[in-house]
């Protein structure tokens, strides 16, 4: 059976016993994953339904990709710029692909009951919030009533003085 998965922003097609290389997932070498977002799914030329497919697979290692050199140059401005880039990638071994339940799905439960005592407290810490919540509108009452009181009228800005004429000039002819 093959799967087509979506990880790191690319797709691969899978099958049992395959080694991939892909962007950097979080876990050590001999973790065990499961490989969420599963495109499709099928055997030969029938394809399955991809909701009910798993990808689980083993983490073989983490490493580098190949160094990309990045050059840059303007010709004739004596301009070069050199730089290097080695990507970080797991290196995974695909154990199962197959009609299974999908762990991230138990995953999605467990924050949800941690979320639940979270607003417990959260209800607990309101009710002491609240006594200095009535002491603010007091402070605020005194800037609105300075706020109902008409705002000065603005002042036009001063015209300047027109300019003196030369006084005309004497003919001593």
């Amino acid at each position: 059976m093959f799967a087509i998965v979506r990880t790191g922003g690319k797709q691969y097609r899978v099958a049992a016993g395959d080694k991939i290389a892909v962007e950097k997932l979080a876990g050590e070498a001999g973790d065990t994953i499961t490989l969420g977002d599963v495109l499709l799914a099928g055997e030969g030329d029938s394809i399955a339904d991809a909701a009910k497919v798993s990808v689980s697979a083993e983490i073989i290692a983490q490493a580098k990709s190949e160094k990309v050199v990045v050059f840059k140059k303007r010709r004739r401005h004596n301009y070069r710029r050199k730089a290097g880039h080695r990507q970080q990638m797991t290196l995974l071994r695909i154990t199962d692909v197959g009609e299974g339940k999908k762990a991230p799905a138990k995953k999605a439960a467990a924050p949800k009951k941690e979320a639940a005592p979270k607003a417990e407290t959260e209800a607990k810490a309101a009710p002491a919030k609240k006594a200095p919540a009535k002491k603010a509108p007091a402070k605020k009452a005194a800037p609105k009533a300075a706020a109902t009181k008409k705002p000065a009228a603005k002042k036009a800005p001063a015209k300047k003085a027109p300019a003196k004429k030369a006084a005309p000039k004497a003919d001593t002819k």
